[in-house]
């Protein structure tokens, strides 16, 4: 809906390591030029490649259609060997085995050592067993291999010359990347997979992240960079190292990322560096009014910090998009209202609401595996659609309260002032761009809502839907 597009980190992180070690690598990103099915198999057919490598950057709602364009890839190229790898595939590696006989290997975990290994493997007729990290067939039976070790961030480039071709742009149509200060996050939020996939926080030497952002802007002319991690600040030393190497660099990028609330008032007398620096906008996931719902959830937060981190990212003239979770518990119509009252009290410069989307790898499925679901097809999956059942409040009813709340959230006077009148100007850019495309996304999902989604006329439980 941006008409702009982020290059796809995970394909250029295993893209990097191949080419090091002297393989042929080419990518084809079929969101970028949005292809069909159709046109992603005969780029695939004219290239003839030994292996295809698919990333998983959808998450649950992906795999139906890495299923679909697996089947047709290996159906026109039967000798290709197909692996695909990302969160999904880590912890459904059986399913996606036993049922998508086209699929060859799951990279569980990173892949950028792991692939490498899997290649070579391959390349010299080994023994898979021994390669880590991979799920196959062995003996007709789907098998999963011991782990591999984690990775330290810097033994491993990323393979930035890839994107060559591409356009991609962010931010309103400037040049962007995707980058990783670190990986993983300690915080036990249930509804969250990331520290169980990630297995611990780590994080990149400071000093070299900086040199290649550098690197980047003289020599790609990269504007903006957008942070991928779950939680960059996670320890307060190498977070601020890394922001006063990128400030002696003196680049006039656009930085925007996520961030826990919490971290931003911890850094509240460093917060003129994270400006400095470039950052523009932090996503904080505010989640819930309910300081039950988020201590059942485990979120680790609190209302007040909150509500501190939006006055003290405003105060050093940094926007702030607070999230905001539907389905958490039981919702009413004075929940909506509560939670209305709640993100007014809190006055972020934007929202983003979403729904709660229970993936079975998450501590939170288990809790809620004898609840229902409503919404069966897995394309669904991605946080913009309603799945589990509500008790009090029909899906019309839930869609229409909470696009409610965010249209009363970025009309009200403060906000359009705000964006009118900021005496940033960089910022109302980004506000007017962001703005832009909430309305496209707002009038396409009522469209989507009213024409498109179809919700199971008899609920299941959602165990039930896995098995």
């Amino acid at each position: 809906m941006a008409y702009e597009h982020l290059p796809p980190l995970g394909l250029l992180s295993i893209g990097g390591p191949l080419l090091d070690h002297n393989h042929i690598v080419n990518l084809l990103d079929a969101d970028f030029g949005n292809l069909n099915h159709g046109e992603i198999v005969l780029r695939a057919i004219d290239y003839q490649p030994d292996l295809i490598l698919l990333g998983h950057s959808g998450s649950t709602s992906a795999q139906p259609i890495i299923n679909s364009v697996t089947r047709l890839l290996k159906g026109a190229m039967p000798n290709t060997i197909v692996v695909v790898g990302g969160v999904f595939p880590t912890f459904h590696w059986k399913e996606i085995l036993d049922l998508n006989h086209h699929i060859d290997f799951v990279v569980c975990g990173e892949g950028e050592r792991v692939i490498i290994d899997l290649v070579e493997a391959i390349e010299r007729d080994a023994d898979l067993c021994s390669v880590k990290g991979i799920a196959f067939r062995h003996q007709q039976e789907a098998r999963l291999n011991l782990p591999a070790e984690l990775i330290d961030l810097d033994d491993y480039r990323i393979g930035w010359e890839l994107m060559e071709g591409y356009n991609y742009t962010y931010w309103g149509h400037r040049k962007a990347i995707v980058i990783q200060f670190s990986r993983g996050c300690p915080y036990p939020c249930t509804y969250c997979g990331q520290s169980i996939f990630w297995k611990k926080w780590r994080h990149r030497n400071p000093q070299l992240l900086a040199d290649e952002i550098e690197m980047l802007h003289r020599e790609m002319g990269i504007e903006v960079i957008n942070f991928a991690d779950e939680n960059p600040s996670t320890h307060q030393g190498p977070w601020v190292e890394f922001l006063e190497a990128l400030i002696a660099k003196d680049l006039n990028l656009t930085l925007v990322g996520s961030i826990r609330a919490d971290n931003i008032v911890r850094d509240k007398d460093y917060l003129h560096l994270y400006k400095n620096a470039g950052f523009e906008r932090f996503l904080l996931g505010i989640e819930n009014y309910d300081e039950v719902v988020l201590e059942k959830i485990r979120k680790a937060g609190s209302i007040s910090k909150d509500r501190e981190a939006i006055q003290l990212l405003r105060k050093h003239n940094i926007l702030s998009m607070a999230t905001y979770v539907i389905g958490f518990g039981e919702e009413t119509i004075k929940d909506f209202f509560n939670s209305l009252k709640q993100l007014l009290s809190y006055d972020p410069d934007q929202i983003q609401l979403l729904y709660v989307t229970p993936h079975k790898w998450t501590p939170y499925f288990q809790e809620i595996k004898d609840k229902k679901i409503i919404q069966l097809d897995q394309t669904k999956w991605d946080y913009k659609h309603q799945i589990l059942e509500a008790s009090h409040l029909k899906p019309w009813q839930m869609i229409f309260l909470g696009k409610m709340l965010e249209v009363i959230m970025q009309t009200r006077p403060k906000a359009i002032c705000r964006w009118l009148f900021h005496p940033d100007k960089r910022l109302r850019k980004a506000m007017f761009w962001y703005n832009n495309i909430g309305k496209r996304v707002w009038f396409y999902e009522w469209f989507q809502f009213f024409f498109n989604d179809q919700f199971a006329e008899e609920p299941i439980r959602i165990e039930d839907f896995w098995t």
